[in-house]
């Protein structure tokens, strides 16, 4: 193996180094010709039997149109009245958490999506959630 360094190479060394062009990223990929659709539901103000009517209908209506990724907002339960009904969950009856567990019940709808997660504070922090929808593959 040769140890000696070129003047060619010092000189493109050197052109790099004092220049503002950067290497690309690799760990950083971008999809091209791959837009996202987004679409989002509020369920604030919704029973629990209303919310998981609607989102079962928003997740089915999404995927049929193609949609990529959705935005549930179910709010943070903080003005829920079951903190005054002993007998209701206190976890359970608050959107936030029965709307993910009614869908992850739901075998149709699991069918149907690629990853639940957290939404981002501007989507609505933990008052939200996305789900990610797998790609619709019909010709319709």
């Amino acid at each position: 193996m040769n140890d000696k360094i070129s003047d060619k190479d010092k000189k493109d060394w050197q052109n790099f180094i004092s220049s503002k062009d950067k290497l690309p990223n690799k760990d950083f990929k971008i999809k091209t010709g791959n837009t996202t659709k987004i679409r989002s539901i509020d369920l604030h103000g919704y029973t629990l039997e209303e919310a998981n009517k609607a989102i079962e209908e928003f997740i089915i209506k999404s995927f049929e149109e193609k949609i990529n990724k959705l935005i549930v907002v179910t709010g943070k339960g903080i003005h829920s009245d079951v903190e005054r009904d002993p007998y209701v969950s206190k976890d359970l009856s608050i959107l936030k958490y029965s709307v993910p567990e009614f869908i992850s019940n739901n075998q149709n709808l699991n069918n149907l999506i690629n990853e639940i997660t957290d939404a981002k504070i501007e989507d609505g922090g933990s008052g939200a959630f996305y789900i990610f929808l797998k790609k619709n593959k019909s010709t319709k």
